[in-house]
């Protein structure tokens, strides 16, 4: 799977239903917890939340309540990676942009980062996530 199939099935389906709206690389969806509280849901429809758009920050602040480190995910894009527990290092972040098609200099690591962190949350968005407005370009 993806990096990017990984970030959006770990916030817009923990539980693995409904995966035709988290293919951003055609990457089936991960049936990883999460760590959400939220019961399961059946999809109506395959792709089709069962209740609507998935509220990116209640599932994001859920996890980070949950969380033994204080990660800020809404300004970083390691720690939006650290919180979903995947591998946040620079290697990753760089294979990240390549999927997104980042066209800087990635060894200017901060501009990427900052790249990478919209771009992410674009893709929640695109892919039926709802996303709080001060995330939005």
């Amino acid at each position: 799977m993806s990096l990017l199939g990984s970030i959006v099935s770990k916030i817009l389906h923990p539980f693995g239903g409904g995966d035709a709206q988290a293919k951003p690389s055609d990457a089936p969806a991960s049936t990883s917890a999460g760590g959400s509280d939220a019961p399961a849901s059946t999809p109506s429809s395959p792709g089709a939340p069962a209740s609507g758009p998935v509220d990116v920050e209640e599932v994001l602040n859920g996890m980070a309540a949950k969380n033994s480190q204080t990660l800020n995910w809404r300004t970083s894009i390691v720690d939006l990676m650290k919180l979903l527990d995947l591998d946040s290092s620079l290697t990753a972040r760089k294979q990240l942009a390549e999927e997104l098609h980042y066209t800087g200099d990635t060894n200017d690591s901060a501009t990427m980062n900052v790249w990478l962190h919209k771009q992410v949350i674009k893709k929640l968005e695109e892919n039926g996530g709802k996303v709080p407005a001060d995330l939005k370009d």
